[in-house]
């Protein structure tokens, strides 16, 4: 039964996208913004809250589901790329609607270092604007980013992430705003 629900879940990522199902759809944040403040538990079983990244910046993505291959390639990125995300004082957080206990297994079997926050009740997905799609009783965030500056402001925005990619797109947009 949980291989089916599993396996149902994947297939609604993969496919709802390209039907262009929503549950609702949400007004993204300007550039130039403040980001909204959140607290929500991570992997680790701990609070994490923007205001734990002051001084910062802070790329908040958000993504569909944990353990689906766009979702672990994204992830898979961030995290070869964490040293020079470091080295850049940036954090890199991840938001989606799963629970604690699927973002505790999929860091295990990934070997995730950075934060993913559970967002079940999607309160800062709402927040943001983020999107949520799904079929049935499957819901999931869209992909998207926000690159929130040291100041707490909204500093880039992408609506559609293409995965491949976009960890280098966001390494290269800190860069260069650090010029």
């Amino acid at each position: 039964m949980r291989k089916a629900l599993s396996l149902a879940a994947i297939l609604a990522v993969a496919t709802a996208g390209s039907l262009g199902l929503q549950a609702h759809a949400a007004d993204a944040l300007p550039v130039g913004s403040t980001a909204p403040n959140f607290t929500l538990p991570s992997q680790l079983d701990k609070p994490v809250s923007l205001a734990d990244f002051k001084g910062k910046w802070v790329v908040l993505y958000f993504y569909p589901k944990d353990q689906t291959q766009g979702c672990t390639i994204e992830a898979h990125n961030f995290q070869r790329d964490q040293a020079k995300y470091d080295a850049l004082n940036t954090a890199v957080v991840g938001v989606s609607l799963d629970t604690v206990d699927s973002h505790k297994a999929f860091c295990t079997k990934e070997t995730l270092t950075f934060k993913l926050l559970a967002d079940p009740d999607h309160k800062v997905v709402d927040a943001y604007g983020v999107p949520i799609k799904g079929m049935g009783p499957i819901k999931f965030a869209s992909r998207q980013t926000y690159l929130i500056s040291p100041t707490g402001k909204i500093a880039k925005f992408w609506p559609d992430v293409k995965v491949d990619h976009h960890s280098e797109e966001v390494l290269a947009e800190i860069e260069a705003a650090k010029k």
